[in-house]
Formats: C-alpha cells, structure tokens, sequence
C-alpha cells in the first residue's frame, strides 16, 4: 500500500462515516491541507506515525507490511532492461542472472553490469539478488558477495554501496 492508496481509502471512509475534511483533519490532529493532499494523491510525504493517526480515527487497519507485490515484479528481466538501456546490445535476464550467480561477467555485458551497478535504482538490484538467489538456490548473502566482487572489478562508483 502506497500513499495514494491511503489516500483514496481515506477519502472513501470520511466520506461514508459522513466526516468533512476539516472534522477530520481536527480529529487526527493533520492540517486540512496535509488532508487534502492526502486524498488527492498529491502530498509527497507523510510519515508513518501521522499516517497512522489519521487510518486509527476512521478504523482503517494497515497491512501487515510483506514482500507479496515485490515477488510478483520480475526482478532480472527489470534489472537486465535497466542495464540495457544505453546498448544496442540487450543483457537478457538469464544472462544477467548467471553473472549475479558466479560474479563474473562475460566482456560484451561488463557496460551492462557497471551501468546497473552504478546508475540502477538499488531496489531493482534488491530484486534482482533475490530471484537470483532464488533460481540458483544459494543464499542471497552469496549472490550479495558477487556483486560486490563485480562492483569491484569492474570499477564502479558505487562500489562502497555493493561492499
């Protein structure tokens, strides 16, 4: 559950317990104005606490929070495309996999594996540690080992992050 949908969960209960945005905002102690950007979708940031006030006043239960959604996104194959992006050559997931796996990289795909390791955002890598780690049946402490290895020998800037 992401912001936005506590925000439409919250816009839909205020409006069935038949609560204005200011009696609520007063009643979970927000500003009309953090309330309003709630329910539209449009405040960046709300912290747990705060949102947590507001979803206890209208009875609204958070999830338990789990790697459900993330298990359904296919780590290396967005992996792979992320390192792709800049060659006309594509790293396949496969490929990509087998490198995670042993941390080593064929040469055609040592841009690929630096371009991932430095520019990708790092829960793309997350998931792609763990769908490794999964299909090669090893722990992802071992596949956290060879990216730092290749993080290393193919001298990327964000080599301390992978240590």
């Amino acid at each position: 559950m992401n912001l936005i949908d506590i925000g439409h969960a919250v816009r839909e209960r205020r409006s069935t317990l038949g609560l204005s945005q200011a009696q609520l905002a007063h009643l979970s102690g927000l500003s009309r104005q953090t309330l309003v950007g709630l329910e539209n979708g449009t405040l960046s940031d709300l912290g747990v606490n705060r949102a947590g006030q507001v979803m206890a006043v209208l009875g609204l239960d958070s999830p338990k929070p789990d790697t459900l959604t993330r298990r359904k996104k296919r780590g290396l194959w967005m992996a792979a495309k992320t390192a792709s992006v800049s060659y006309a050559r594509e790293l396949g997931p496969d490929a990509l996999e087998k490198a995670l796996a042993s941390g080593e990289v064929s040469p055609p795909f040592a841009p690929h594996l630096t371009h991932l390791l430095d520019e990708a955002p790092v829960s793309i890598v997350v998931m792609a540690v763990e769908e490794t780690a999964s299909r090669a049946h090893v722990p992802p402490r071992q596949i956290w080992r060879n990216v730092a290895k290749l993080a290393e020998s193919l001298s990327v800037h964000r080599r301390a992050l992978w240590a």
